[in-house]
């Protein structure tokens, strides 16, 4: 089953929305999230990607440098301070952009892993990636399974997947995820519900094709195959508040911003600066500080993504 995408009648966001961070546009208090336990500290390497998809949240591409590149030296001092303040961080992660792109990856990677926490790649398993194939080959063999790559496969069919990151997209995609599987990388697999399908019928053609392909992965495992909802700033979206957590029977502790924080670096920015999750990496009214130390302050849920992709979606880029 391929399914249709799906087309909604179009509402966009009423512009008296998410303006001010302490109050809806309705008068009511608006959800915050404190900071419980910093689980996992992400990288955004760099705003720049090898491939423009379509509705990319972070709209990256070829051409898009408003985050530069981080540096090898730059994650190694917030790595200091994670070990200088005992933070209980698990993980460390990497996102982009596409992270491969990012020269000192590997060596960002191996610093991380070897102070004992997991690391995650986000990747779209194409040339930037297979490109390191002997970096990765050599940090699986020191390393094991504390490393682990989500690939991007937005679909499970060529077409669906090529409508969304544009023609020629799946084979070296695919390539990619292939080789990994064979050469024994823990590896996920995140996915997008954009098309009209169920969840469970998107679970079911990821594992046709994983059975298709011998690729060891659990296609019912939604730590291990994430459909991420589909996320749009333009369009329309309730605002979260207070009351909110007992309406939907949602924690705000399992928020995304209650156990992670990401560093990014603008262009032509002297330092990096923390923000609350993944899915802010531009906005400035979100920089929490430059240190871990001054970025444990609540957050605010007032931007669309926060009610679409997390309390609404019920989504993580984090596993578990």
């Amino acid at each position: 089953m391929n399914g249709a995408m799906n087309t909604p009648a179009i509402q966009p966001l009423d512009p008296a929305k998410f303006r001010d961070p302490a109050v809806t546009a309705r008068g009511e208090r608006r959800a915050v999230v404190a900071l419980t336990r910093l689980k996992t500290l992400w990288f955004n390497t760099g705003s720049l990607c090898n491939i423009t998809c379509q509705n990319c949240y972070m709209d990256s591409s070829p051409t898009n440098d408003r985050l530069a590149y981080l540096t090898r030296a730059e994650v190694a001092l917030y790595l200091d301070e994670i070990a200088a303040q005992k933070y209980p961080v698990e993980e460390i992660a990497f996102t982009g952009g596409e992270p491969f792109m990012n020269r000192d990856l590997p060596a960002m990677l191996q610093d991380a892993l070897a102070r004992g926490f997991r690391a995650l790649v986000l990747t779209n398993a194409m040339k930037p990636m297979q490109h390191r194939k002997k970096d990765l080959l050599a940090l699986k063999e020191r390393h094991g399974e504390a490393l682990v790559l989500r690939v991007s496969l937005d679909h499970y069919t060529p077409e669906n997947h090529e409508a969304v990151r544009g023609p020629r997209t799946w084979a070296p995609t695919m390539e990619g995820l292939r080789w990994l599987a064979r050469q024994g990388f823990r590896i996920a697999v995140a996915g997008r519900m954009r098309w009209d399908e169920s969840a469970d019928a998107a679970r079911a053609g990821y594992a046709r094709l994983y059975a298709d392909e011998n690729i060891p992965l659990d296609a019912l495992d939604p730590a291990v195959t994430v459909l991420f909802p589909e996320m749009d700033a333009g369009l329309d979206v309730p605002e979260i508040t207070m009351q909110c957590w007992d309406i939907l029977g949602v924690a705000p502790e399992s928020m995304m911003c209650a156990t992670a924080r990401m560093v990014v670096k603008r262009q032509g920015a002297d330092r990096p600066a923390v923000v609350p999750c993944t899915l802010l990496p531009y906005d400035p009214a979100f920089e929490l500080g430059e240190r871990l130390a001054d970025s444990a302050a609540a957050v605010a849920l007032n931007h669309p993504h926060c009610a679409r992709f997390c309390v609404l979606g019920g989504a993580s880029c984090s596993p578990g």
